[in-house]
């Protein structure tokens, strides 16, 4: 996934590009609104994060270019001002959602990701029903999880852990992220049961086979991998 992140204070930049780049996402920077109107408009961004305070053309006025080009990629606005007035101008230029600096990484994240999930559903492309990695089979339908010829028998929080995996294969998931997706934006940070149910999981999908698939990276989280 592609996010063009749009801001002039390079604290911000250093600060969100290195949270995006951590969970797995390709970030490309404009500090100007030159810049992120010729790069908004390639039209290869899933999502683009946009200061309203900029040097040469603020943020709505930004919005309104792309738009008018055509450009219907999701924006998120991102400002100081926090005013009734402020908010209803900027998603009237055009802006998907528009959240206030000081700002923490989880909600920003959380955005972005709702943003692409609603694009995503409007473009209504179908899920696949089996999910397969090696010899590990996922069957969205049936809710069957199978390593070769064994059935493997799953909690259904087990089976969207393990789902939430089969979709990315191959991707570093971090903990934040697997808890938002698998319980949910309310559930509380500090909480080990995402590391309870990485262990139970890999006890039943890997314990007792050759090829192991649940892979630690440490530092950063976990991966469903068959290499």
């Amino acid at each position: 996934m592609r996010v063009l992140l749009v801001e002039d204070d390079q604290r911000i930049v250093d600060f969100v590009q290195r949270g995006l780049k951590a969970e797995g996402y390709i970030v490309e920077t404009a500090n100007n609104g030159k810049d992120a109107i010729a790069l908004g408009t390639e039209g290869k961004f899933q999502a683009i994060v946009l200061d309203l305070g900029l040097p040469d053309l603020n943020g709505r006025q930004i919005c309104e270019r792309l738009r008018g080009n055509g450009v219907d990629t999701p924006i998120l606005m991102l400002t100081a001002r926090d005013t009734v007035q402020d908010k209803v101008s900027g998603l009237r230029s055009g802006a998907d959602d528009y959240m206030t600096k000081p700002f923490a990484f989880e909600e920003l994240l959380a955005r972005i990701e709702a943003l692409m999930r609603r694009r995503g559903s409007e473009i209504k492309q179908p899920e696949a029903k089996e999910l397969q990695l090696a010899d590990l089979v996922l069957n969205g339908e049936t809710h069957e999880v199978k390593r070769g010829d064994t059935i493997i028998d799953l909690t259904p929080k087990e089976f969207t852990l393990l789902e939430c995996f089969m979709r990315t294969p191959g991707k570093v998931l971090s903990r934040t992220r697997i808890l938002e997706q698998v319980w949910g934006y309310s559930a509380d940070p500090l909480t080990n049961v995402v590391d309870v149910y990485i262990r139970q999981l890999r006890r039943k999908i890997d314990d007792d086979f050759e090829l192991k698939l649940l892979k630690t990276v440490r530092g950063f989280g976990y991966k469903l991998d068959a290499s």
